[in-house]
């Protein structure tokens, strides 16, 4: 994966990954077409995961059509479309260049077992543009979060972040705001009010940082915040990325 950056739920990114020749081991059926995977390899030493090499892809996503939740985040396309595919075919699988936003990140230490190596140190979860976390019934195969991708597992992903909600801020920094509320932030979307406010306040700008990592914020960070929160607001902030997402912020 090319991206020198980190992760933070809520990024917008416009993710690729080349067209690669694979072989089809199945062809459509149930919304998916199976494919011989060209990246990874077989985990020899997995104790509960024992993967074949192939990978089933949803198909039909974004056709506007009813597709489940899961084949409706896919990411990854064929080349034919999968209604031309049988097994034997050779295809070429890719993602074209694609808007999503970050709804989770976790990472695995020791790397999490999967029954393909590279074994993954970081997941990190997206949706596509168009699709909102709330849509996902909390019943689903995905649980409401979207693609895992895994930087560092040798599929050839590029990255590039379109926006960042708030990247002057970091989790666990204090503020003050213009009505003279105190907030932590903990997240894009994840705003604590110290006065019990209810889940529809939001922090109203310029904003004042008082503390960052539990100790007083230098004056540097402060003047940045300051300067960065002078004009705008919260909701300005929110429909910039409904813009980008078409999206529904994460709870």
């Amino acid at each position: 994966m090319t991206y020198e950056g980190d992760f933070r739920v809520g990024d917008v990114l416009s993710v690729a990954c080349p067209f690669t020749p694979a072989t089809v081991e199945r062809g459509l059926m149930w919304d998916h077409v199976a494919v011989r995977w060209p990246w990874w390899d077989v985990d020899p030493d997995s104790d509960f995961h024992h993967w074949n090499g192939v990978v089933s892809l949803g198909a039909g996503a974004g056709s506007g059509g009813y597709v489940s939740p899961e084949v409706d985040a896919e990411l990854f396309r064929t080349d034919p479309s999968p209604e031309e595919l049988t097994a034997g075919d050779t295809c070429r699988v890719g993602v074209p260049p694609t808007v999503v936003h970050v709804t989770a990140v976790d990472h695995h230490d020791p790397p999490a077992e999967t029954g393909w190596l590279p074994r993954p140190r970081l997941t990190v979860t997206v949706l596509r543009r168009g699709l909102s976390y709330r849509e996902f019934p909390d019943d689903s195969h995905l649980n409401g979060t979207g693609y895992p991708l895994h930087p560092g597992d040798g599929i050839p992903f590029t990255v590039e972040r379109l926006m960042r909600p708030y990247e002057f801020l970091r989790p666990g920094d204090e503020l003050a705001d213009s009505a003279g509320r105190a907030w932590q932030f903990n997240g894009s979307w994840d705003w604590h009010a110290f006065d019990g406010s209810g889940p529809c306040a939001v922090p109203a700008w310029p904003l004042i940082l008082l503390t960052r990592a539990g100790v007083p914020c230098d004056p540097g960070d402060a003047e940045t915040v300051a300067a960065a929160t002078e004009t705008g607001s919260h909701q300005e902030t929110v429909r910039r990325w409904m813009t980008l997402t078409h999206a529904s912020p994460t709870p």
